[in-house]
């Protein structure tokens, strides 16, 4: 067997070049500045695409298609019916985010495809094609003609997509090493939060997106999807090779996606660039391919910091369930309020405040309560005296993934968070990946993936009541993002990947490299709650793996309109001098710029406060201490600057001197500016306009 296995492997690969030679293509597109070409082609009925950047191959031919329950695959017999092309330029703001104003410049591509042996069966091919990456996407048509009429059954009107046949093929030279990846698994039981994995391509089994790429002569990729709706997320599973091929998350009934017709999949996205720092700037094609904004003003979210009664909980000097250790009391409340009001934090989070945490919830939440508190948490009074400081309450709901369970409550929930200025909600699905409760229309219970389609339309439903009532969202154990900030505003963040938390009991720790990682993977996809800020670097009975001065640094690699100052307040007390930083930076930015980085070594960003003319400045580093020499230019011509710089003393080193920290001014124009970060560690820096 495994003779006939070695032998069929070359076959397969000679019979994929054959097939692409005699390919006609039948549709293509340029990007605006010709640096990318998206070509469609047909062999023999057969529909794949390819890939080209400046003239080389960056994706060989790969299918496209479907496998359908009761009818098998839609991928062959199939023929060009029309196509069209068009082209944007426009600029749009963000009502927050990273960067003020996206602008969108792609051209389109629309192809339509009939399947000749089933009359009136068709889809379009849609493509939009960048500069710096790409999308595509499925619109399956309703059934025309004869065939509508003379098949009036739910096969006619409904597709149940047992998977999609969408490939990537990634091209590799002959005689060239196979692309370095950085991914994590997908179908595992933990969802997003797992150490990223750097392997060559050819060790990936099956990886969630995005998951990042680099050839062996440097050209930098990443595999995402934009605007899933209605369907289920994207699995990349390794087939052969450098090819991989989607892998729909599955449904509790085994199908993946069960749709009436027509409708749109979501966008497969390739994002293609010279550098890692180009890469992370590309991640606007995620938004761009997201609908406009739905909610109309959504001025009534603020972007802000908030502090929080959850880092004790995770040290375990306090607890979730009531008793004597219960975090969440009116009166350590009031002494968090006070501690965000004398600091400048516009929320506190309170976790525990409601019924159902007492027992075995993890996975288990029908004891949630979302409209009501505990005996020992006044929420009426709490409300008041936060409106009093100019502190807003952060509501929490952590649902144990009960989700049909928060549905049935969570039109009240949200009508009582208005009603006390609770403006902003973590929601939470802690349980395993493939846990997720769905109620039944018998009553009886259905367990479904975090990533499935139930779970992205539940997702939707959860934001869209949140927004009826003026409410933003932050999801923890969430789906995936995949640019739906866009549409829905108050989306504004969410988890999805392993947080600070695993610093603190984590095995392993998140280590030196953890958030070099995350930069250039999972924060392609949007915004993070990572909540940074733990200067006591200290977790349950175990350091955490990096430097004062990378806390502070983290506020401006990692982006959240919602950014948490995790600590405790008897902690900044002791580093008042390192807290400073985080009283001061921004929480939302008018534009960002990667000056340098590489995926899982070291970054380096700068952001411009909306708000002001400040800029702030934010370097990391993994295991290793680097000197870098970075320039200037992003500040304005002419005008000189205050740098306010938080390093790494020269002694430091995340093992043994993660304290040597300080604190200098210096006075800089556009010049460079020599950043030292020790092993681990970090740097924050402040421009102030003189």
């Amino acid at each position: 067997m495994r003779l006939r296995l070695r032998l069929l492997i070359p076959a397969l690969a000679l019979c994929a070049a054959a097939c692409a030679a005699h390919a006609e293509t039948v549709a293509s597109v340029e990007s605006p500045g010709k640096v990318l070409r998206f070509e469609l082609d047909l062999h023999e009925g057969r529909l794949g695409y390819r890939v080209q950047r400046l003239g080389e191959p960056v994706i060989d031919t790969s299918a496209l298609g479907f496998m359908l329950r009761g009818s098998g695959k839609l991928e062959r017999n199939l023929a060009l019916s029309a196509q069209a092309t068009r082209r944007v330029d426009t600029t749009w703001e963000q009502p927050w985010g990273e960067n003020r104003f996206v602008r969108d410049h792609h051209n389109e591509l629309r192809a339509s495809f009939t399947e000749t042996i089933v009359p009136g069966r068709s889809f379009d091919v849609v493509v939009r094609v960048f500069d710096d990456g790409l999308g595509f996407r499925y619109e399956v048509h309703a059934p025309a003609g004869p065939a509508a009429s003379a098949s009036a059954s739910a096969s006619a009107s409904e597709w149940i997509i047992d998977d999609e046949l969408t490939e990537f093929a990634i091209h590799q030279p002959e005689g060239s090493p196979p692309p370095t990846a950085w991914w994590i698994p997908a179908g595992e039981w933990n969802r997003y939060e797992y150490l990223y994995s750097r392997t060559p391509l050819t060790e990936v089994t099956m990886a969630h997106t995005p998951i990042t790429l680099r050839t062996a002569d440097g050209l930098h990729l990443a595999f995402h999807e934009a605007a899933l709706v209605d369907y289920s997320g994207m699995w990349l599973r390794r087939v052969e090779g450098s090819r991989l091929r989607a892998q729909l998350a599955p449904a509790s009934e085994g199908w993946k996606v069960k749709r009436s017709l027509p409708f749109r999949t979501p966008w497969r996205t390739v994002q293609i660039a010279d550098s890692a720092a180009a890469l992370y700037a590309s991640s606007n094609l995620i938004l761009n391919l997201n609908e406009p904004n739905r909610l109309g003003d959504t001025s009534w979210f603020t972007p802000a910091k908030y502090a929080g009664i959850w880092w004790s909980l995770h040290l375990e000097t306090e607890t979730w369930a009531t008793g004597p250790n219960h975090g969440a009391t009116t009166a350590n409340t009031k002494r968090y309020i006070d501690f965000a009001a004398d600091s400048g934090l516009r929320g506190v989070l309170v976790e525990g405040w409601n019924p159902g945490w007492d027992g075995q919830w993890f996975g288990n939440g029908y004891g949630f309560d979302f409209t009501r508190a505990t005996p020992d948490f006044d929420i009426e009074a709490l409300s008041a005296y936060g409106r009093e400081r100019g502190v807003h309450l952060v509501g929490h709901h952590e649902t144990g993934c009960a989700a049909s369970h928060y549905e049935d409550q969570m039109e009240a929930a949200f009508a009582m968070n208005a009603r006390l200025g609770i403006d902003a909600v973590k929601t939470g699905y802690v349980c395993d990946a493939g846990g997720m409760e769905r109620r039944l229309d018998d009553g009886g219970i259905a367990r479904e993936w975090h990533d499935g389609q139930w779970s992205s339309n539940h997702h939707l439903r959860v934001v869209e009541a949140a927004a009826r009532h003026r409410i933003a969202i932050n999801t923890h154990e969430p789906i995936k993002d995949t640019g739906l900030r866009r549409t829905y505003p108050n989306w504004v963040t969410r988890e999805g990947a392993r947080g600070m938390e695993y610093a603190a009991w984590g095995q392993p720790p998140n280590p030196p490299e953890h958030e070099a990682n995350l930069f250039f993977t999972r924060m392609l996809s949007g915004p993070m709650d990572f909540t940074p800020g733990i200067l006591s670097l200290q977790g349950r009975g175990q350091p955490i793996e990096t430097t004062l001065a990378k806390q502070l640094a983290l506020y401006v690699v990692l982006y959240s309109p919602l950014q948490m100052a995790a600590d405790l307040p008897e902690h900044y007390a002791k580093h008042d001098e390192a807290f400073r930083f985080i009283r001061d930076v921004p929480a939302d930015w008018a534009e960002s710029r990667v000056l340098a980085g590489e995926v899982g070594d070291f970054v380096v960003v700068a952001r411009r406060d909306r708000n002001s003319e400040d800029w702030y400045l934010g370097a990391i580093t993994d295991e290793h201490g680097r000197l870098l020499e970075v320039p200037l230019s992003f500040l304005e011509p002419g005008r000189r600057y205050t740098a306010q710089v938080y390093r790494d003393g020269d002694g430091a080193h995340w093992r043994d001197a993660p304290f040597e920290f300080v604190r200098e001014h210096l006075d800089v124009d556009t010049d460079a500016l020599r950043l030292r970060l020790a092993a681990g560690g970090g740097q924050a820096v402040r421009f102030v306009a003189r």
